[in-house]
């Protein structure tokens, strides 16, 4: 260095550098240089590919080396060294050394950059491909974004359990991710949407006021005394438990007397809502417990549709005709019921279309049946059987002044209408034109009254003030009934039953006719096993004790008895025929007559004796309807008419 100010000044002596000749480690040092100055260029972006091609046609070792060290991303020190170097072959370790340092640096920078990309084309992809499915959502139908905010705004207020918060919340973020139009949307909406009607822990506010109670009884249903005391003791029994695990009612009786209507005067005395759920003809269990949510057309039971309609988690539920539910292939719906109606099962209720349990304890059963003997034993073990009776003409009368008349006025626009039907009128209808336990048939005739006074108010503008018979007769036509067959039937051998079906209370004419033959016994009308069994039993001690009534006894070796019942169409079975099938045949033996408007029911035994029968209060009903004016029957059905 010769000068420093104003500039640097300075002697340069050239170094020489040393030729390496046939040297094959510095081969092959150029050829390692050569190829990671390559891979190096290969992995910065902002090198040029070119820049390998030309240092690939560089053949001066000297030159390569100093123009690959001057490119390097090393410090100048680094540099430094390079150039105090002047044996060529160290040049080139130290240079490699750099370069190895150099590459795993360019390496890392590269895969962390890789690393970056990835992510960002990761989401650059997802934002790309979100926006693309909404427009294609705009494009096919809409977004599904409105239904699930609104499910969510509802599901707010629920009282889910935790079962069912889990579920709704899976529902929801299954459905945010559908679109409307696929299949699988339309099973997860109405499943969350069922979720979302059924009251989980909502219930209306029961009153248990009985003398408000009593009043509405009183006020929907006549008569029936009896009943309505039984159902305010029922009552009486949840005020004070408040539990909802009292018996489960069950009313029996025959069609038409108000079964139904009396469970809609429960849930009306406190205060409930009132739902019905028809088991007429039921064979699928399904019916029950629902269908799974994956079948097409699947749906919950109809337990939980009712509850869901009704809006309240304690409703007044009533389970009519109970007695109907047959079973087959599909399964038992009475072994459905079974967790229904037992109250420490219901409480955790599986519906197979929820797929959670519901809490149907606070629900109030009341269930309906024509015939008990129809209901599953086991089912039948967990109610509390009412039986509800026929009613009598006076009974019928009163319904039909406080009830029937003013409904069949109003439903015919006659409610304004001056004109009357006298209890002899009414009187008439019933005995003429219904043979019914119930009232439905005399409701129907009433409606056809009521549609003739509507014609007439139109046709003339005026009515006539009171409804004669003659006037019955010509909208009805002549009585269906009538009670002149029982003097014509007055002969030896014919005696009159009472029997008892699901319908009601009925009469038999048990008709025996004696023929020349062996002393055989013949039996037609359509008779069951436990009928002819009664005949053989009556036949058998008729002929055992001939002398003490007077019987010839060649009567039963040289005469064949016939016993038949009329209406041979309709079969017909039971013990109670017993004590009329041995009249019948006593007095076809001795060519006496029965007592005229003498009716009897009762099994015989071989002995003689007479044994209680059911259904007593149905058969002194019909037996009243019908005219009869005395019954014989076992001393100990005594308790049943009084």
């Amino acid at each position: 260095l010769t000068q420093e100010d104003p500039y640097f000044k300075a002697k340069v002596i050239p170094i020489e550098e040393e030729t390496i000749k046939n040297d094959s480690d510095f081969d092959a040092m150029i050829s390692s240089i050569k190829d990671l100055a390559g891979q190096i260029i290969g992995l910065s972006p902002n090198l040029p590919s070119e820049a390998s091609i030309i240092l690939k046609n560089i053949e001066n070792p000297s030159f390569l080396i100093h123009f690959v060290s001057s490119n390097l991303n090393s410090d100048i020190k680094q540099k430094q060294s390079l150039l105090e170097i002047s044996n060529p072959k160290a040049r080139a370790e130290l240079l490699l050394s750099l370069m190895h340092t150099e590459l795993q640096y360019a390496e890392l920078k590269n895969k962390v950059t890789s690393k970056t990309r990835a992510e960002l084309d990761k989401q650059q992809r997802e934002y790309f491909l979100q926006q693309q499915m909404k427009a294609i959502k705009d494009e096919l139908g809409g977004e599904n974004s409105a239904e699930v905010k609104d499910m969510m705004k509802k599901a707010e207020n629920k009282k889910w359990t935790k079962a069912a918060k889990e579920m709704f919340d899976k529902g929801v973020e299954k459905l945010d991710r559908m679109h409307p139009s696929t299949p699988d949307y339309s099973v997860v909406y109405n499943h969350l949407d069922l979720m979302l009607d059924l009251p989980w822990e909502e219930y209306t506010q029961d009153e248990y006021d009985l003398k408000k109670a009593k009043k509405i009884l009183d006020k929907d249903h006549y008569g029936m005394d009896k009943i309505k005391e039984r159902i305010l003791e029922y009552l009486a029994v949840l005020k004070l438990k408040g539990d909802m695990k009292s018996p489960i009612l069950c009313f029996v009786g025959p069609p038409g007397i108000g079964k139904t209507s009396l469970g809609k005067s429960i849930a009306a005395a406190i205060n409930r809502k009132y739902i019905r759920v028809s088991l007429g003809g039921l064979h699928d269990e399904s019916e029950i417990r629902g269908h799974r949510k994956t079948y097409i057309g699947a749906m919950p039971g109809r337990i939980l549709q009712s509850i869901r309609k009704a809006k309240a988690g304690n409703p007044v539920m009533i389970l009519d005709e109970i007695d109907k539910v047959g079973s087959d292939h599909r399964g038992d719906p009475s072994s459905a019921l079974l967790e229904v109606l037992d109250p420490e099962q219901n409480n955790n209720f599986y519906d197979n279309y929820l797929e959670l349990e519901y809490d149907l304890s606070k629900v109030l059963f009341i269930a309906t049946a024509n015939n008990l003997a129809g209901i599953q034993p086991a089912l039948r073990d967990r109610l509390e059987i009412i039986d509800l009776s026929g009613y009598a003409i006076e009974e019928k009368i009163q319904i039909a002044k406080q009830h029937l008349l003013p409904k069949q006025k109003e439903m015919h626009g006659l409610k304004k209408a001056e004109f009357k039907l006298s209890e002899t009128v009414l009187e008439k209808i019933i005995a003429d034109y219904t043979r019914e336990s119930g009232v439905r048939e005399l409701d129907r005739q009433l409606a056809s009254i009521m549609r003739y006074q509507a014609k007439e108010l139109v046709l003339k503008g005026k009515l006539k003030p009171t409804v004669t018979n003659n006037d019955v007769e010509k909208v009805l036509g002549k009585p269906r009934y009538s009670n002149e067959l029982y003097k014509t039937a007055n002969i030896p051998g014919v005696a009159v039953g009472l029997a008892w079906t699901y319908v009601g209370g009925d009469i038999l004419f048990i008709e025996t006719q004696l023929s020349e033959g062996k002393g055989e016994l013949k039996l037609t009308g359509n008779l069951g096993n436990v009928m002819k069994e009664s005949a053989s039993t009556a036949y058998t001690w008729l002929e055992a004790n001939f002398k003490k009534l007077n019987i010839a006894a060649e009567v039963f070796s040289n005469k064949d008895a016939h016993i038949h019942i009329p209406e041979g169409a309709t079969p017909k079975d039971g013990p109670s025929a017993g004590i009329t099938m041995m009249t019948a045949l006593a007095s076809a033996f001795t060519g006496r007559k029965v007592k005229p408007y003498l009716a009897m029911t009762g099994e015989i035994t071989l002995r003689g004796q007479v044994l209680p029968v059911g259904g007593i209060k149905e058969k002194v009903l019909a037996a009243k309807r019908l005219g009869i004016k005395e019954i014989i029957m076992c001393w100990q059905n005594e308790k049943d008419v009084q």
